[in-house]
């Protein structure tokens, strides 16, 4: 970047900065504050959720990647090349979200209730040397033992177990992540059970899940190294009449057992969205993970843009002072554009929607709000739509030494011609 542009940004915070100060708001402080929020920045958007087992293998559990753009990573060394690159291109210091079907077993075929750390060695090491924490889940779908649609549910008790220990193994993978790195692992539940048409025993199969869920979490994992969340679904692609971990389900589950609640932008009703429920869940319970995503219709999972909804989530956190309980997640794969812009787009995305929420001036809109002035409500929340929080932004960007506005789309023009093309 040369001088005159650097100086041409400066002025412009300079200016955004004051006119902000007006509001009591000090841009200097807030820009700290968000460099403190790390964001889990998910893995499975760099492969279209191929993962390594079986990276050739059908996607089931209703996930589907729709696309067929160039470049696609097929190894762990590519895929970490690629996060890499989407790294240097984000503001501030995030975390690295890994599902199981991840692990690196040097060509030998190891069940997923047997994976271990050591099969997750090189991930570690490369987080230890970006500072990063680590995220984990385990993958309960493209799997022979999840092909009926059934898996911490399933009726024989042999796949039943096979899951449950899958999951005992990803909790101790994850504490391993935590005490590694020195910061809490979420290792987060999310299974595709259900059935697509009407089931006559809606209970029965809720049963053995809360059973199956009792037997994962039956050790005692200090929450030093490890965190435990819970995700519910409203249906999917196999499973449109029932889902077994309903969120009414995990929510009871997660309540009673001193679990996190996932809230995951796209596993609602279409006319349900999580901004809204976040400050009432975080009113019984003390943290909570999110999945931010973009819904289209349905559980599509498309790059995070900076719609209304998303402004609504960072806003509600903010509002409510729940950043240090709040887990942030993305979750989202979309195979048709270039798959390190679709990183660079939805992470920049939440960061700058946090931004904006802090840079609202909270305090004196509550206080009209409680003054019952609902006119001056509105038109102050309008107003402050247009103030200038690009300046801010593009200052955060070049303080943090990342391209500024559409800067970094070259980058990845580049890296597309030199990396992604030749794979």
């Amino acid at each position: 970047m040369n001088n005159k542009k650097e100086t041409t940004i400066l002025n412009s915070y300079l200016a955004a900065k004051e006119k902000y100060s007006e509001l009591g708001i000090n841009t200097d402080e807030v820009l700290l504050k968000l460099e403190k929020i790390a964001i889990s920045i998910h893995c499975w958007q760099g492969d279209d959720v191929a993962g390594f087992e079986n990276p050739d293998g059908q996607l089931t559990g209703g996930i589907q990647a729709t696309g067929n753009y160039m470049g696609k990573a097929k190894t762990p060394q590519q895929l970490r090349a690629d996060i890499d690159k989407a790294l240097t291109l984000i503001p501030g210091k995030h975390r690295l979200n890994l599902h199981s079907i991840y692990a690196e077993t040097n060509g030998e075929k190891v069940e997923r209730n047997k994976l271990k750390p050591e099969h997750f060695q090189n991930w570690v090491n490369w987080a230890k040397e970006k500072g990063m924490g680590l995220d984990f889940n385990p993958s309960c779908f493209s799997h022979p033992l999840s092909a009926d649609g059934l898996t911490l549910s399933h009726p024989d008790k042999a796949i039943r177990d096979f899951w449950i220990e899958h999951c005992i193994a990803s909790r101790k993978i994850a504490e391993y992540f935590g005490k590694e790195l020195g910061t809490p692992c979420v290792t987060n539940y999310w299974i595709p059970d259900g059935y697509k048409d009407i089931p006559v025993d809606r209970l029965a199969p809720r049963q053995r899940l809360n059973d199956s869920l009792d037997q994962i979490f039956s050790e005692e994992i200090s929450p030093e190294y490890n965190l435990d969340a819970v995700e519910s679904k409203v249906f999917g692609i196999g499973s449109e009449s029932y889902v077994v971990g309903s969120h009414e389900f995990y929510m009871g589950y997660a309540m009673k057992n001193k679990k996190l609640i996932c809230l995951d932008a796209g596993h609602f009703h279409p006319t349900e969205v999580i901004s809204d429920k976040i400050s009432s869940i975080l009113t019984f319970t003390d943290e909570i993970l999110l999945h931010v995503s973009r819904p289209v219709r349905w559980d599509s999972d498309h790059v995070v843009v900076l719609n209304d909804e998303l402004r609504n989530i960072a806003e509600e956190i903010v509002r409510g002072n729940f950043l240090e309980r709040t887990h942030i997640g993305l979750d989202f794969f979309d195979a048709s554009i270039n798959r390190v812009a679709a990183w660079v787009i939805g992470t920049r995305n939440m960061i700058k929607a946090l931004l904006l929420a802090m840079l609202e001036p909270t305090d004196s809109l509550r206080e009209v709000e409680a003054k019952g002035d609902y006119t001056s409500r509105l038109a102050l929340l309008e107003e402050y739509k247009t103030y200038p929080v690009g300046a801010v932004w593009d200052y955060y960007c070049m303080k943090l030494g990342v391209a500024v506005g559409t800067d970094w789309l070259e980058e990845v023009k580049k890296y597309e011609t030199e990396v992604l093309s030749k794979r």
